[in-house]
């Protein structure tokens, strides 16, 4: 499989991950502050200073959610480019595997067709039941994590098809006045402790250990032609 990697763009989102979490952190110990002074002198916390308290939470509140978009993406170790190259080792050298070179973060090209690959990473038992969406999971550090340090479930498919579909415009624009193979979405949950069960979901969704080989199924089904193959690659940034 080959790799394509905008590796500059990884760097600097790296770095705003580090100093929004640092800009969190001296919040936090402003917020702190604030409070002992509370508790010590409550006569002396004005009605100034409660609009001031008021803006650091907000302004706390703001950096824990840039924070946490960047670091589930480029903060964690190894990243989340590296985890999806890692589960798709051992794919021919087919396919080209593309991190954040296009609108769409993650692309793969190859025999199993062209997908828009999108990452969520909510862990516990993900379900879709009755055109609803859900999550399960139980523990206080669960229910912590789900209020200050993971992102809301949200709607996949939309989420999916919405990158699916931005991807084929962009290709569009490259390959104009030529018909080009679908461009397909899929969901792929990447925390090791999802559960994902949603067989009759509107989409693809699977966690990142069964990519893959659903890849592989997909390209014995239903393979996509040699030179649509090396029509849309040869159009796509190359590093």
């Amino acid at each position: 499989m080959k790799l394509v990697t905008n590796e500059k763009l990884i760097k600097r989102n790296v770095k705003i991950g580090q100093y929004t979490a640092l800009g969190g952190l001296v919040v936090i110990g402003i917020a702190i502050y604030y409070a002992i002074q509370f508790f010590v002198d409550p006569g002396s916390i004005s009605e100034k200073t409660n609009y001031v308290l008021i803006g650091v939470m907000l302004l706390g509140f703001i950096l824990a959610q840039v924070s946490m978009y960047y670091g589930n993406r480029w903060g964690r170790k190894p990243r989340l480019d590296e985890r999806i190259t890692s589960a798709l080792k051992g794919l021919t050298y087919e396919y080209t595997l593309y991190h954040y070179m296009t609108p769409v973060p993650h692309v793969l090209i190859g025999p199993a067709g062209i997908w828009a690959l999108t990452a969520f990473y909510q862990r516990g038992q993900i379900t879709y039941e009755n055109g609803r969406w859900k999550q399960k999971a139980s523990g206080l550090g669960y229910n912590y994590m789900r209020i200050f340090g993971q992102e809301n479930l949200g709607r996949p498919d939309l989420e999916a098809k919405a990158e699916a579909e931005r991807l084929r415009r962009y290709l569009a624009k490259l390959l104009p006045d030529q018909e080009l193979p679908p461009v397909q979405a899929l969901a792929v949950f990447t925390d090791e402790q999802a559960d994902v069960q949603v067989n009759d979901a509107p989409i693809p969704a699977l966690p990142l250990k069964r990519l893959k080989e659903f890849l592989r199924k997909q390209a014995k089904d239903k393979p996509l032609a040699k030179a649509d193959i090396e029509r849309i690659q040869a159009v796509l940034p190359k590093g």
